[in-house]
């Protein structure tokens, strides 16, 4: 009798598990995956890549497909347009042709022959800056003097 009980007793302690395996949905795994019931099973979301997966009973268990991703494929065709642009901006800058107005001139960063060249400005063009600075200066130094004066009067 106590044998009998005891193969009764191993008998449910692998028989539960296996039950609540057939039963249970999908893990979370740590909170990675959220899922939502639907009609045709459970929803999967990814939290770390923002995938979207339709997951389903299958006769040997659980199996997802992924949905496609819209969102990708347009980021891939925005890269592959700006890519585009930057070539015909360079085609029409190596024959000759003016870029539209409001249009500037494509990044060098995506080109890999074409390398950036630096130029510093000239000493005519300092000069030119530092006189106009001067005359700002001046200006001010009027101004606030002017000020001053007009304080002394009232006051």
């Amino acid at each position: 009798m106590i044998r009998a009980a005891a193969v009764v007793a191993a008998a449910l302690t692998f028989a539960m598990p296996a039950a609540r395996a057939q039963n249970a949905t999908p893990d979370s795994e740590n909170g990675r995956y959220t899922f939502n019931q639907t009609a045709d099973g459970l929803l999967r979301l990814d939290g770390r890549t923002g995938q979207v997966s339709i997951c389903s009973k299958r006769a040997v268990g659980w199996a997802c497909q992924t949905i496609p991703d819209e969102r990708a494929a347009l980021e891939n065709e925005i890269v592959r347009l700006q890519a585009e642009n930057v070539a015909l901006k360079k085609e029409l800058i190596a024959r000759g042709i003016a870029l539209p107005s409001g249009i500037k001139t494509p990044d060098r960063s995506v080109g890999k022959s074409d390398e950036l060249v630096l130029q510093l400005p000239s000493d005519a063009d300092l000069d030119r800056v530092m006189t106009f600075f001067e005359k700002v200066w001046r200006r001010f130094v009027d101004m606030v003097q002017g000020m001053q004066k007009d304080m002394d009067k009232k006051g």
